[in-house]
Order: structure tokens, then sequence, then C-alpha cells
């Protein structure tokens, strides 16, 4: 959802639903049989009262509102009385969230892979949370309602980093130290130093001020800063040869023939690497040739 959006999403499901369905408003309780949508901009969060919160904290897989910041406060403060759920969609939002949820001791279901439109995240969820329960999409349903309101045992103290975590989408801040262990990556919104967190089987990275990326996310967000620092060299490349060419006239016109001969065959060679360069980050995803391009510019 665009930050500015209106969203017509929790209208859409009232329209069907005999529940009633509300757009999140921070501070509203949570209450048995009612339905709750995120909205534009805010992630939304489950506090310590049950309540909902929303943040305008860290954008996590680069986005606000985003799932595993859901799945995370409700791991931390819900545990075992949490029911995660992924249903359709692509890469793989919501896989570290969930397996946050069963690692604290709730229930992880997803939607079957091959009746979902986009099975990138039930795919996703099922690779770290292998022992999720699969269904389909109205079988879901009825297990959700089957599980409601059924008696739990008393929740354990969630790990420091999740603890950290929440805090940081929530508050800005959090007395916690542990925040996972340090990895030699930037994060991509700051270029601060990241971290590693571990729920089981799923990982996901974390700067120290809150950003938050998937696998998956994180490495959709370097094949755009890849791209964009192709389109630098290309850029450069070209003003290059520009330059070039402005002193090869320069050359021929005061008669020395062998700087113009050296800046003309400089200024070929930078037209060639950006010609290259250009070629290949316009080319579809997967038909790049990057030995081309390493062989070309090296």
């Amino acid at each position: 959802m665009a930050p500015g959006a209106r969203t017509s999403l929790a209208e859409s499901l009232a329209s069907s639903c005999a529940l009633p369905v509300l757009a999140a408003v921070d501070g509203a309780r949570l209450e048995p049989g009612r339905v709750h949508v995120a909205v534009p901009d805010r992630h939304l969060l489950v506090d310590e009262s049950d309540a909902l919160r929303l943040s305008s904290g860290p954008r996590q897989n680069r986005v606000r509102p985003a799932v595993d910041a859901l799945f995370r406060s409700v791991a931390r403060w819900c545990g075992p009385r949490a029911i995660g759920v992924v249903l359709s969609g692509s890469l793989d939002d919501g896989s570290a969230g969930l397996a946050a949820i069963a690692a604290e001791g709730g229930v992880p279901l997803v939607q079957d892979p091959s009746e979902a439109r986009f099975p990138g995240m039930p795919k996703a969820a099922l690779r770290v949370v292998p022992d999720a329960a699969t269904m389909t999409a109205y079988d879901l349903g009825e297990a959700v309602a089957e599980m409601a309101g059924k008696p739990i045992t008393d929740e354990s103290r969630p790990p420091d980093p999740l603890i950290w975590e929440t805090d940081m989408i929530a508050y800005g801040t959090s007395d916690v130290p542990d925040r996972g262990e340090p990895v030699a990556l930037g994060c991509p919104d700051c270029l601060g130093g990241m971290y590693v967190v571990r729920s089981g089987l799923a990982a996901h990275y974390v700067c120290h001020v809150g950003h938050s990326y998937s696998p998956q996310s994180l490495l959709a967000a370097r094949n755009e800063n890849a791209e964009e620092a192709i389109w630098t060299a290309v850029s450069a490349l070209q003003e290059k040869a520009m330059i070039l060419e402005e002193l090869v006239r320069q050359s021929e016109a005061s008669g020395d023939g062998a700087a113009a001969e050296t800046f003309r065959a400089e200024a070929g060679r930078a037209g060639q690497a950006a010609a290259v360069l250009q070629e290949q980050v316009s080319r579809p995803a997967g038909t790049r040739g990057d030995d081309t391009v390493r062989r070309t510019v090296g």
C-alpha cells in the first residue's frame, strides 16, 4: 500500500463477513470476534496489554506495514496464544515471523502452495517451519475457528533478539544488548551494520536502528543497488567519452595528431564499456552475462 493510499480492504472484507471488520486504530484492545486490518504506512503491532499499536518505525522487508513486524510482536506478547497464518504472496515475507510464533509455542498455519495464486510466501514459510499445518484457504478458516479460545499453558520469556527487535519497531529504543550475530553486511536503507537473527530454520537480517530484511527481500534490495551502480557507471563512462571527444577535436585543431589518436582510442574504450554495461543491465533477469561484464570492464 502506498503511504498516502486510502485502503478499502477493511470495507471490502466487512461487506462479506459475519464478523465486524475495522481498520486498525492505535490503542484499540483486541476483543473476541473482531477483525482489525492494517492501515497504510503504519506497522500493526500488539503490545503487552493485548492492545493494538500503530508504529511508523523502520521498514521491514522494505515495506510498512510488514507482516513480520506484526508476527514478531504477537510472538513476543502472545506466545502460545498466537495462531499465525501465511497466505498467498510473493518472496518470503512472513516466514521469519511465523518461525518466531512457532518458536514461542504458537500455532503456524500455511496455505497449500498448490492452490495459492502466488505460492512464494507459502513455500518460503514451509521451508523454515516445515512442521506447519498446510491446508486450503477454506480449511484454514475452519482450523482457526476450532482452535480459537482453547486454553493454553503460560508462556516463557522470549529470546533477547526478539525483545530488542520488537522494542525497536515499537519504541525506537531498547535496553536489551543482544541483537543477534553480527554479519559483514550493510543495511540497504541506512548503510548501518547488520545482525543475523535465527528462529529455528529461519534467518533474517536487522540493522542497529531496526530495519529488517528476510533473505529474499535483502537479495532484491541488493539487486536494485547493483542496477543503480551499473547505471551510474554507464553515465560516468558516457560522460568520459564525451569529454575525450572534445579533447580529440582540440588536438586535431591544433595539429597534434598523436594526442588526438590517444584521446580517440580512450574514448572508444569508454564508449564500448558503457555500451556493454548498458546491454547487460537492460537484459531480462537470469540472462545477464556476468563474465562478459567482468572481462570488458575489468
